[in-house]
């Protein structure tokens, strides 16, 4: 099979298309037969080696599927071959989805969504279930609170902006004035151009005082220690950002504010659940621009610059026919 392989921690050009043996699937197992994967900051960072301990060179990165069941091993009994599936492979372990064929154990997939294309499929297959994590067991947003999302036209703040509205949430978000119909379009409530507004000011502003309920830091910068100055008391924070922050967190301890950190786990549980919300309607992800797999290099580039003019997600046409009828999507 085809796969770009990680030869050396370092640029975008670290990647070459090589031939490589087709896994095959042990007990409990499947194999499928990818049709698209995506590309997340995690992807760079894993690229550029900020987890070099944890990732064995060469290894095949990528941490989205969307595809076709070719095979089954012993003892799978909740899917069969020609079955559609969607997931998350297991992180840091080397076999990644940048490549034509992916195992997977049963337990990690689930039934992909008839709505959705192979490309949406894979484009929300991680953010899907960090948000979910993020929002719904982390945060416990519940109907009537509000919540400040940064980043709500990206590839994370794109799916939570939903996610938190379909729970019942008065949405705050952080985006450039331009993506504000984006935004809008996805249900926020109240738009900040962090461009030219302070946040801090906007949401007190805007809450004549008393602040939102919960933070989803997408973003990073000085995220945690001012997330304080907007908190409503018992506020919480998530932050799903691996960097260093500068950290005062006084008004934090006034607040009684609870801080949470994210990296996603694999389950079918939030797939199933992020389904239900697709099937009613209540979430659809962006595709913002697609690429070839051989061009995953071009992706992370484009990814990694500050100002990309991306709402939403890269996706990877693993498949190449998935290029031809998506075509107008192509953005390099």
């Amino acid at each position: 099979m085809k796969a770009m392989l990680l030869q050396s921690f370092g640029s975008p050009e670290s990647f070459e298309l090589c031939e490589v043996p087709t896994p095959v699937p042990g007990v409990g197992e499947v194999l499928v037969r990818v049709h698209a994967t995506s590309v997340n900051p995690l992807d760079y960072q894993v690229r550029r080696g900020d987890y070099a301990d944890m990732v064995q060179l060469p290894a095949i990165s990528g941490h989205d599927v969307s595809g076709v069941i070719e095979a089954v091993g012993p003892g799978v009994e909740a899917f069969a071959p020609g079955d559609e599936v969607w997931y998350t492979p297991q992180i840091f372990d080397g076999t990644g989805s940048y490549a034509e064929y992916h195992v997977a154990a049963e337990s990690i997939i689930g039934h992909k969504p008839a709505s959705l294309s192979h490309l949406e499929a894979a484009s929300l297959a991680l953010v899907g279930g960090t948000v979910w994590e993020a929002l719904t067991v982390r945060a416990a947003l519940r109907v009537g609170e509000s919540i400040l999302i940064h980043g709500g036209a990206g590839g994370v703040g794109h799916v939570a902006i939903q996610v938190a509205k379909a729970i019942g949430a008065r949405v705050f978000t952080t985006v450039r004035e331009e993506n504000f119909e984006f935004a809008r379009s996805l249900g926020a409530d109240v738009l900040i151009d962090y461009q030219h507004d302070d946040y801090v000011e906007a949401i007190l502003r805007k809450t004549g005082g008393q602040g939102v309920d919960v933070v989803f830091d997408t973003i990073g910068g000085d995220t945690l220690s001012r997330s304080p100055e907007v908190l409503a008391q018992l506020g919480r924070v998530v932050s799903i950002v691996d960097i260093a922050q500068p950290q005062n967190l006084v008004q934090a301890w006034g607040k009684n504010a609870s801080y949470h950190f994210v990296f996603s786990r694999q389950n079918r549980g939030k797939l199933d659940e992020l389904s239900t919300l697709i099937a009613r309607g209540q979430l659809r992800p962006h595709v913002g621009a697609v690429y070839s797999l051989a061009d995953i290099g071009l992706a992370h580039a484009r990814l990694e610059r500050r100002n990309n003019g991306l709402q939403g997600k890269i996706a990877i046409a693993v498949e190449p026919s998935l290029i031809t009828k998506h075509g107008s999507l192509m953005m390099q």
